[in-house]
């Protein structure tokens, strides 16, 4: 399943383009991409996996970058 969520204060492309890199390995994730100027995580994986993803992939974006954030 594909499904796209906004991102707030995501800082640089290089912080983004790392925090995609961290979601695309997590179990479940068939792929990930994160446009940095839009704000917009895309995320293609397995349904029943999307809460334990989205909480994996708060803590990537967290640690990456403190401030930032997915927008559900």
């Amino acid at each position: 399943m594909k499904k796209r969520f906004n991102l707030s204060d995501v800082d640089c492309a290089n912080c983004a383009a790392k925090m995609e890199e961290g979601i695309k390995k997590l179990p479940g994730v068939n792929d990930a991409s994160i446009s940095f100027m839009a704000q917009k995580l895309t995320l293609d994986y397995e349904e029943d996996k999307l809460d334990d993803i989205l909480k994996a992939a708060e803590k990537i974006i967290k640690d990456i970058d403190e401030d930032a954030s997915i927008e559900y």
